[in-house]
């Protein structure tokens, strides 16, 4: 279990807090989330950090470690086979803590402690974006055999056609779109 802070305990003495702190624990591990005031959650989260690494584990060793700090087998049972496997390829940040407001009794400040059960995304590093003329791979044109005995050469961009991607029409017209483009880009830079 992690050093307690310095100063006033939860509750008390330092019995009580690590008893307070093991059944919020319990509590966690149970309903997958629970409601508490900021401090208590900011004090669980090492805890149930900790024991929920453990459980990772999965051996008889770190299952009794846990099972000394909780001391409920039940709980210690569903923490290691639904919650561990859930966050398995999670490397840490087993907790999320969400502040909700103050109570309505003493205007403490409230917030909420839950487990982090989504699947990881690993982030994509993003690349320089390369033209799009260098991406594109060069695709040489294929020769096909005919039935007369003849080769036919066929080009890469007729199997696009045939897919119904774009039509010989659109094709040309997109090409003379482009060649005017450039011409009047041509045209702008002399003029300047």
């Amino acid at each position: 279990m992690p050093k307690p802070t310095k100063g006033p305990r939860l509750g008390g003495g330092p019995a009580h807090e690590r008893l307070l702190l093991a059944n919020l624990a319990a509590a966690l591990f149970t309903h997958k989330s629970i409601k508490t005031t900021e401090t208590k959650a900011k004090r669980l989260r090492p805890i149930a950090e900790r024991l929920i690494t453990f459980a990772k584990r999965g051996d008889l060793h770190a299952r009794r470690r846990v099972l000394s700090v909780i001391g409920d087998k039940e709980v210690v049972h569903t923490l290691s086979t639904e919650i561990a496997p859930l966050v398995a390829d999670r490397p840490g940040g087993y907790t999320r803590i969400t502040k909700v407001g103050n109570r309505k009794g003493d205007n403490a400040p409230m917030a909420v402690i839950e487990l982090v059960l989504e699947p990881v995304n690993p982030k994509v590093k993003a690349k320089k974006a390369a033209p799009a003329a260098a991406a594109a791979p060069v695709e040489e044109p294929v020769e096909k055999p005919t039935e007369d005995g003849t080769a036919e050469v066929e080009s890469p961009a007729e199997p696009a056609a045939e897919a119904g991607a774009e039509s010989p029409e659109e094709g040309a017209a997109a090409e003379a779109a482009a060649e005017d483009a450039v011409v009047d880009e041509d045209a702008a830079a002399k003029s300047e």
